[in-house]
């Protein structure tokens, strides 16, 4: 009888098969990563200037929104090494049937079509954000605590896992769709909104746009619950804030797990 494969052991292959697969191609390994560092020394040249001619940012000094710019940095390269060339293929696997040959594996699905090939070239993005983290917070006029630097990690991986549900969401509609080719700019267009500190939200158009990216689609609290814990003094009116980012990554995972399984319930294979 065979018996069932760890999660860790798939996983260690699929990482294993995808390194193989970039040192082989070492020459288009290189040039993604050169180029996703070219793009943000770009990105730090335009905040620097920026800083130029202000202080702040909503009340963010300087090296506290480089402390946000380095969250959000290592939060979008986790996501892009670990999920998105995955999830970003799974309507082709529908059109094309091979979802069949990944609900047969004795393993589970959600699992499998998330993890089975790793983009090491965007941990480039990873190792810059830790560094310029620690740039950063080296800069600053106080010290984070030892609680808050062990609760970074904890509200990063929050922010992955709500990043993750949200493609997982929009992945099973094309069980639906039959085709979702606008994965990327939809994805692009939602997290768009997550790059920037969401005190700059406000006015008469901010104000809602902030709620609802906030509490109906959480994805501002991705980067500003780590970066805030981070990059600023703890502060009572910030508590509220990052234990509804516990219970949002909570109600997100849940959520896309069940709609998943719907999809699922609802896939016609290709031999039927």
């Amino acid at each position: 009888m065979t018996s069932r494969p760890s999660y860790l052991s798939v996983f260690s292959t699929f990482a294993r098969n995808s390194l193989v697969r970039d040192m082989t191609f070492r020459s288009n390994f290189l040039i993604d990563a050169v180029a996703s560092l070219t793009w943000l020394f770009m990105q730090l040249g335009f905040f620097e200037l920026m800083f130029n001619y202000t202080s702040q940012v909503g009340d963010w000094s300087k090296y506290q929104f480089f402390a946000f710019l380095s969250t959000t940095l290592i939060v979008n390269s986790l996501v892009a090494a670990f999920f998105m060339p995955n999830l970003s293929e799974f309507s082709e696997l529908i059109r094309t049937g091979h979802l069949d040959f990944a609900l047969v594996k004795p393993i589970d699905t959600q699992f499998l079509i998330s993890m089975q090939r790793i983009e090491w070239s965007s941990l480039s993005n990873f190792f810059f954000g830790i560094g310029l983290l620690i740039y950063s917070v080296l800069q600053l006029d106080y010290r984070p605590n030892p609680g808050q630097v062990l609760l970074y990690p904890v509200y990063v991986l929050c922010g992955v896992a709500m990043f993750y549900s949200l493609m997982i969401l929009m992945s099973s509609i094309s069980v639906w769709l039959g085709r979702n080719q606008s994965l990327y700019d939809f994805w692009f267009y939602i997290t768009n909104f997550s790059r920037y500190p969401m005190e700059i939200y406000s006015g008469a158009i901010g104000t809602p746009l902030r709620f609802v990216f906030t509490f109906v689609v959480p994805v501002l609290i991705v980067v500003n619950v780590p970066a805030r814990i981070m990059a600023q003094p703890l502060a009572d009116q910030n508590w509220p804030l990052a234990l509804f980012a516990l219970l949002a990554t909570a109600v997100s995972l849940i959520g896309s797990r069940w709609i998943f399984i719907r999809a699922l319930a609802s896939y016609r294979s290709a031999s039927s």
